[in-house]
């Protein structure tokens, strides 16, 4: 081979290497991601059934119920409703009416959480939830 030929075949490989590696790359990233949906677009069928996603909106009023280490609880949208079960100590700032963010999948109609996040303080308001109340609003 020449020094052409040899050089035209480096040049190949290395793109060859770059599309492979962009291509993993975009694959890991693809299957890490949790996307955020509210009880609206869960209820019209729009989270994946059976992957890991995130559910938002505010704690309904008189909806909790404690059995042990076992919570269930409706978040609201305000135009939509979804229980949520979750097993385990929940945030300090939990509480009826907060907005909240979890983590987990969608076994039938209950959402089994495996993470829940609450606001910070009396002003803040996760920017998720915020569109979220905002657009069951319109």
């Amino acid at each position: 081979m020449t020094k052409r030929q040899n050089r035209m075949v480096l040049v190949a490989l290395l793109l060859a290497g770059a599309v492979l590696a962009i291509t993993l790359l975009l694959q890991a990233l693809g299957s890490n991601t949790n996307y955020f949906y509210s009880p609206t677009e869960v209820a019209e069928g729009k989270a994946p059934i059976g992957k890991t996603f995130r559910l938002g909106g505010l704690v309904a009023k008189g909806s909790v119920i404690r059995k042990d280490m076992m919570v269930s609880f409706d978040v609201t949208d305000n135009k939509n409703k979804f229980t949520i079960e979750y097993t385990g100590i929940l945030p300090d700032l939990f509480r009826e009416g907060q907005g909240i963010i979890t983590t987990g999948s969608l076994v039938g109609e209950i959402f089994i959480a495996t993470e829940v996040l609450a606001k910070h303080d009396e002003n803040y308001m996760p920017p998720e939830v915020a569109d979220a109340l905002e657009k069951s609003k319109k």
